[in-house]
């Protein structure tokens, strides 16, 4: 095909070239050859350069031979003389004519190239093809020529694609290499890797190539699969879990339409550790394959009559989730986890082995717009972690206020070493008064945490959690240097006045994680403060377990002089027969047995309960008291209950102090049961160390209902 004026020049010049020259020279000073055959001048002309060879055409001569000059003797050369050839065939061009011009070697070449190609000229209209792509689209090389090379490997369908085809057809843009998919005369698909490039920088037109990738393809959707499912179930994986999960939070997936939400179960089967432990790893992994298929089952008759079907993935270990896209609600993930719980009800017969198993749920559901992968991954997470805690078996939703709590407590959590090391705890100190003269005999030292951001803190938000990441030995250790130092100093402020002991809170933690002995002595070392007027509390369930370490420092303690208190005694084991082999020399009695004497038969108080004790909560049994029958039983149960264990512990050797005692009738029948000493609103609040000493400066060092509060 030939170009316009302002298109390409002919084909034949894009793919081949012309010699011009020859290479042949005569020797100095003779004359050139003569040709006597027709159409030798001619040739001559164009081997000496006259005009253009065909592409592989060579001229030749034959050498001279020596023969003497005439009148001299020398030698001269005479054109040397060949045998006479043989006539050449009838129409054979004549013996001394060039050869006929060929094709070029790289026109051979480009005919017979496995690869597809085809030359396109600057308007995008192919020149010539190879046989290669005429093969590919089912036509002869001739019936591509002329045809838009953009039509014929789709060029035009994406935007992108065929504005960078448009720049380099003006030369603005040097290559185009891009992947479409074609369409085969028979109706097959297959995967080319188109690529336009220009021929020459200096010459005009443009090659355009089409690599077959189809089994490249395949390879490479062969190890995404591979790579994106889980070998033992079949299932997607957690990569394209994700990867759903981070297209379905897309804001064009959901702005198309839809219900705009996204819903997600994940759930976690209770006990498959002991199946890999007890049977192995095989029959875990088919145990895995089974709860996959009931999965999958459940999430398509899920999606029936829906706008899609929930994926089912497994996300490792015994870990699965379901991805409820453009979800209804939280009605529709509550039926869904239903179904689940059902399916894996029934028992997994497994090489000949029945299994039962069960699975706990965390269920999320809420509006795609503004959520991410991660909070709702995280929000899944943390409701699982709820299921598990609730007592397995079950599926919970998530709750932003439970959340907002477990956040709140983990932003403590983070903080607490570093508030330490701060100084952002102080203490506060409620009195324990004598229930027959009303004297304060000592204080419990009770710890506050003054936090920038949430306030002042009761131990009880943060005590737990102190325990849990071992920062309680730190901070118990600067509670009871600090204690310790303020009894000192209210020793020496009032020398007319009996000292009064300390009573400081001990973790069992403490005891294993520290040298509690050590840290008590040099602290008594260092204050000055006399043993006997140190008290150490202990929980009855720490104390009452006590064996080996926690029990030799208890005893090391009260040999050195130190008084040791069971706090909240009652609630827990109460074995009695143990007590009597401890180094205690205090009961507290909990609080819920002394609010039990708030009853009175003449008047029935529903009113508000004040939270008094504040080192790990009021200890309450769950009791109500508001059937007036029920009220008065349970008044004279306690009754008779305390009373019997104030007689014990003065059997034992052991003095008694009532929590929570808040109004004058329950002081009342404390002191005729014989209780020593009382601690709660009724006699003062926990208090700065400043109104203790106040206290202890007034007239008779006494406490009148409601003096020291606030």
């Amino acid at each position: 095909m030939s170009g316009t004026s302002e298109g390409p020049t002919p084909a034949a010049d894009l793919i081949r070239s012309a010699v011009t020259d020859s290479d042949i020279s005569a020797a100095p000073g003779t004359e050139p050859p003569r040709y006597d055959s027709p159409g030798a001048e001619p040739f001559a002309r164009g081997a000496l350069g006259g005009g253009p060879l065909a592409f592989g055409a060579v001229a030749t001569g034959s050498p001279a031979r020596d023969v003497p000059a005439a009148g001299t003797g020398a030698p001269a050369p005479v054109p040397a003389t060949e045998p006479p050839a043989p006539d050449p065939p009838a129409g054979a061009p004549p013996p001394d004519c060039p050869p006929a011009a060929g094709p070029p070697p790289y026109r051979s070449a480009f005919a017979a190239a496995p690869l597809a190609m085809a030359l396109v000229d600057t308007e995008g209209l192919v020149v010539d093809a190879n046989e290669a792509l005429a093969t590919l689209f089912g036509a002869a090389p001739q019936a591509l020529t002329g045809c838009a090379a953009a039509d014929l490997v789709d060029l035009a369908s994406d935007a992108r694609i065929w504005h960078t085809y448009r720049e380099v057809l003006r030369g603005t843009q040097r290559r185009l290499r891009c992947t479409r998919r074609l369409k085969r005369p028979d109706g097959r698909s297959l995967w080319a890797q188109v690529t336009v490039a220009p021929l020459a920088p200096d010459a005009p037109g443009l090659l355009l190539s089409v690599a077959d990738i189809s089994a490249r393809r395949e390879l490479q959707a062969r190890l995404r699969h591979l790579q994106m499912h889980d070998p033992v179930t079949r299932l997607p994986n957690r990569t394209l879990f994700f990867e759903r999960v981070q297209a379905a939070l897309q804001a064009e997936s959901y702005e198309r339409g839809g219900t705009g939400r996204i819903g997600l179960c994940y759930l976690d089967l209770d006990g498959f550790k002991a199946v890999n432990d007890t049977l192995g790893h095989r029959v875990g992994d088919l145990l895995l394959a089974s709860v996959a298929e009931r999965l999958t089952r459940c999430a398509e008759e899920s999606g029936d009559g829906r706008a899609g079907t929930p994926l089912v993935a497994r996300l490792g270990g015994d870990e699965f989730a379901l991805l409820v896209e453009d979800s209804t609600g939280t009605e529709q993930l509550a039926e869904l986890a239903e179904s689940v719980l059902t399916a894996l009800q029934e028992p997994f017969d497994l090489s000949g082995r029945r299994l039962s198993v069960s699975a706990s749920i965390g269920v999320v559901e809420r509006h795609a717009a503004g959520t991410t992968a991660t909070a709702l991954m995280q929000a899944a997470d943390t409701t699982l972690y709820w299921a598990k805690a609730d007592g397995k078996a079950r599926w919970t939703l998530f709750d932003p206020e439970r959340n907002a709590h477990r956040m709140t407590r983990q932003a403590l959590a983070s903080t607490l070493r570093p508030a330490i090391e701060r100084g952002e705890f102080a203490l506060e100190y409620q009195p324990l008064v004598g229930m027959e003269d009303g004297r304060v005999h000592g204080v419990e030292a009770l710890v506050r945490w003054e936090h920038p951001q949430f306030g002042v803190l009761a131990p009880n938000r943060f005590i737990t959690l102190a325990e849990e990441d071992g920062s309680i030995v730190p901070l118990g250790r600067w509670v009871l240097r600090t204690a310790c130092r303020q009894a000192r100093r209210w020793e020496l402020d009032h020398p007319e006045e009996p000292p009064i002991f300390v009573s400081v809170n001990v973790a069992v933690r403490q005891v294993w994680d520290s040298d509690l002995v050590a840290d008590v002595a040099a602290t008594l070392a260092e204050t000055g403060l006399a043993p006997h007027l140190l008290q150490l509390e202990l929980t009855e369930s720490a104390v009452m377990g006590s064996a080996g370490r926690p029990l030799q420092a208890l005893k090391a303690l009260s040999d050195m002089g130190v008084r040791i208190a069971i706090d909240d005694f009652g609630t827990g084991y109460s074995n009695l027969a143990y007590l009597s082999r401890l180094p205690v020399s205090v009961l507290k009695l909990d609080g819920s047995f002394v609010r039990g004497f708030q009853y009175e038969p003449q008047r029935h108080e529903n009113g508000e309960r004040h939270e008094h004790h504040e080192n790990g909560g009021d200890g309450g049994t769950g009791r109500t008291y508001g059937d007036p029958g029920a009220g008065e039983h349970d008044a004279a149960a306690d009754e008779v209950i305390v009373e019997a264990m104030v007689q014990l512990a003065h059997r034992l050797g052991l003095t008694v102090t009532a929590e929570c005692v808040e109004t004058s009738a329950q002081a009342t029948r404390l002191r005729r049961i014989g209780c020593d000493t009382g601690q709660g609103w009724l006699y003062s609040r926990p208090v700065p160390p400043d109104r203790i000493s106040e206290l202890l400066g007034s007239p008779g060092a006494g406490v009148q209902a409601g003096v020291a509060k606030p």
